[in-house]
């Protein structure tokens, strides 16, 4: 018995080194990216984002402002905007550990920065909207593979906020919010070691391609 849980331990701890040096990798990759790459992607993504059936019929749609040399969401914010979609933001939870909220965001919405560095809305309990009435949840993601895994900054800040969809998903098909990914080309890789509690993602869109996985 002590074998067989030394050996676990191990593969988590072989599973955890090759998931941080895919992050490293990747992040890397991304940041490499130039200013005139980092245009053009995000012009690209905005012709796919505003051309998609879901994104199209959707109403309420959750984004992120982009960090780390992530893909630009500010013209599919604008465009989700100018097309009357209410838009809404990822909060890190000020009570819960590990868990999100989300809230509306518009023009007028103050920005503040998270213990993570990175800006989101300002606490305000009015403009929060429970997850089940999104449409879309639009997800970060540092890289993902050929089956739809996803493989985030380790937070499982979204694996939990997805965890109920998923769950209504693999029987339903029709359960929100539904998830889309978001991400470089450069993004993707062979094969993401996964962990039991990692939701994967039935879509993800790049600069060039549209991924959707069963």
């Amino acid at each position: 018995m002590s074998e067989f849980i030394a050996t676990s331990k191990q593969a988590a701890l072989a599973s955890t080194a090759g998931r941080n040096a895919i992050r490293q990798q990747v992040r890397q990759l991304r940041r490499q990216l130039t200013s005139v790459q980092q245009d053009e992607a995000a012009i690209n993504l905005l012709a796919r984002f505003s051309s998609n059936e879901k994104i199209l019929s959707a109403n309420h749609i959750a984004l992120y402002l982009s960090n780390d040399g992530e893909l630009n969401t500010q013209l599919l914010i604008n465009w989700c905007w100018q097309q009357g979609k209410q838009v809404y933001l990822p909060v890190v939870h000020p009570f819960t550990p590990g868990h999100l909220l989300f809230l509306r965001f518009d023009e007028n919405t103050t920005l503040v920065n998270n213990h993570y560095g990175i800006a989101e809305p300002k606490l305000d309990v009015r403009a929060i909207i429970p997850p089940q009435q999104l449409d879309i949840i639009c997800t970060p993601l540092v890289a993902f593979d050929h089956t739809g895994a996803r493989l985030g900054m380790g937070g499982g800040f979204y694996d939990r906020t997805l965890s109920h969809w998923h769950q209504h998903y693999q029987t339903q098909k029709a359960s929100k919010p539904y998830p889309i990914g978001l991400a470089h080309d450069c993004q993707q890789v062979a094969t993401l070691p996964t962990e039991p509690w990692d939701i994967p993602l039935p879509e993800i869109i790049t600069p060039s391609t549209r991924y959707k996985f069963e």
